[in-house]
């Protein structure tokens, strides 16, 4: 794997390690995203030196959010792998650990000891509420795209 391309896994491990994601998870849809085409649990493992434990973990993963699809073989046991749009399910999951930090938010209002450290509270609240009502506008608009 040229220097590029383990930067570019590197940083998607990175971003979904912050969705409590597992790093080799990230790392290989990092991978599956810069692919040509499908690609065999056995490929992935030698591209990015993972175990088969760890490969079969993160695809299982990927596929649950949306992320990724498996395609059976014709008289194989063995299945490929390739990454599908999956945007809007990324996107649906950052909104909804938004959603879940603004009603911790919204709840700590009643908590506060000042109208000033009240206002703040409401004031950041509110700019977390208008950042996902404004994605799921976007989505809402977004024409329907053919998976990929």
């Amino acid at each position: 794997m040229n220097e590029d391309r383990a930067a570019f896994t590197a940083t998607m491990a990175d971003i979904l390690a912050s969705w409590n994601l597992p790093r080799a998870t990230g790392r290989v849809y990092g991978h599956l995203l810069l692919a040509s085409g499908p690609v065999s649990h056995d490929e992935i493992r030698d591209a990015l030196e993972l175990s088969k434990g760890a490969v079969s973990t993160a695809v299982r993963e990927l596929v649950s959010w949306g992320l990724a699809r498996t395609l059976p073989q014709p008289g194989s046991r063995r299945l490929l792998v390739e990454a599908v749009g999956g945007f809007e399910q990324l996107l649906a999951a950052s909104h909804e650990r938004t959603r879940a930090f603004v009603r911790v938010l919204r709840g700590g209002v009643d908590l506060t000891e000042t109208d000033r450290s009240r206002a703040r509270l409401g004031e950041i609240a509110d700019f977390f509420e208008a950042y996902v009502q404004a994605g799921d506008a976007m989505l809402k608009r977004a024409p329907d795209r053919p998976q990929t």
